[in-house]
C-alpha cells in the first residue's frame, strides 16, 4: 500500500511545485514507484514534465469523465496531469455529497500500485486542497528560508488540525522543507533557526539550495536528475529523498 503525500503552502513561491517533481524523481530513483498527481489548476507540475493539454486529466477523473490514467514520465515515475479548467472543479463539487473524499476514492484503486503517491496541491485552503488533505498520509510544508516565511502558517496548521479531527484521523504533518536557501546569508540562517523554534524535529535536516538549475529544468521538461543531475540542486533532493526513506 502505497504512502501519500502532498506538498502545501497556499504561499506562493515556495517551490512546491519543485519539490514535488523532484522528491518523486528523487524517490523514483532509489528504486521507488512514484505517482505525481497534479492537482494545481495552473498545472505547473505537468507543464513542467513537458505535459500540456492532455484530455484525461485529473479534472476529467474529478467530473467522472473517465478513472484516473497516469501518463508514465520514466519507468516507475508516472503522472495525472491537471488543466486550467480545474479551476471550476471547485464550484462544481460544491454541491457533491461526500466532496471532501473524491480524490481519496479515485485514489484508492491505485495505491497497491506504488510505492508514493504525491500530489502537488494549489495555493490555497479550498476544497481542492481539503481533498488532498482527506486523502494523505503526511503533508509535507516547502518554505523557503526568506522573511515572512512563516506568515500565514498557524492558518495551514489550522485547516490540518480540522481535517485530521473531522476527515482523516491519519493525516499527520510529516516534515518541514527549507527552501532557497543560502548559507552565506544572515537572514537565511536567522530564518532556518526561527523555523527551527517553530517546528522543532518536523524540519528536515537536508535543506535545499539556491540553485539556478532548478528554475532551468521545468523549461526542458525535465526533473533535477535528468537536466543537471551534479547540480547542487540534484544533490539536495537526493539527500532529501534519502532523508524522506529514512524517516519512513
Amino acid at each position: 500500500m502505497s504512502k501519500i503525500i502532498t506538498l502545501s503552502n497556499h504561499k506562493g513561491g515556495v517551490g512546491k511545485t519543485t519539490s514535488t517533481i523532484n522528491i518523486g524523481a528523487g524517490l523514483n530513483k532509489l528504486g521507488k514507484k512514484v505517482l505525481l498527481i497534479d492537482l494545481d489548476p495552473q498545472a505547473n507540475l505537468s507543464q513542467s514534465l513537458g505535459q500540456r493539454d492532455k484530455s484525461r486529466n485529473i479534472y476529467s477523473a474529478i467530473r467522472g469523465d473517465y478513472p484516473l490514467e497516469p501518463i508514465t514520465i520514466l519507468k516507475g515515475l508516472d503522472l495525472i496531469p491537471s488543466t486550467l479548467d480545474l479551476s471550476g472543479a471547485e464550484v462544481e463539487l460544491a454541491g457533491e455529497a461526500g466532496r471532501e473524499f473524491v480524490l481519496r476514492e479515485l485514489l484508492d484503486p491505485l495505491r497497491a500500485s506504488y510505492d508514493y503517491i504525491i500530489i502537488d496541491s494549489p495555493p490555497s485552503l479550498g476544497l481542492l486542497t481539503i481533498n488532498a488533505f482527506t486523502a494523505s498520509d503526511l503533508i509535507f510544508i516547502p518554505l523557503q528560508s526568506q522573511y515572512l516565511a512563516l506568515q500565514g502558517l498557524t492558518k495551514l496548521l489550522e485547516v490540518i488540525e480540522k481535517i485530521k479531527k473531522r476527515l482523516n484521523k491519519n493525516l499527520k504533518v510529516g516534515g518541514v522543507i527549507i527552501t532557497q536557501y543560502d548559507n552565506r546569508k544572515v537572514l537565511n540562517r536567522d530564518v532556518v533557526a526561527t523555523i527551527h523554534t517553530h517546528f522543532k524535529d518536523d524540519v528536515f535536516q537536508t535543506k535545499i539550495r539556491d540553485n539556478v538549475a532548478l528554475a532551468e529544468a521545468p523549461t526542458q521538461g525535465l526533473d533535477i536528475f535528468r537536466y543537471n543531475p551534479k547540480s547542487y540542486g540534484a544533490e539536495d533532493y537526493l539527500a532529501l529523498c534519502k532523508e524522506i526513506l529514512k524517516t519512513e
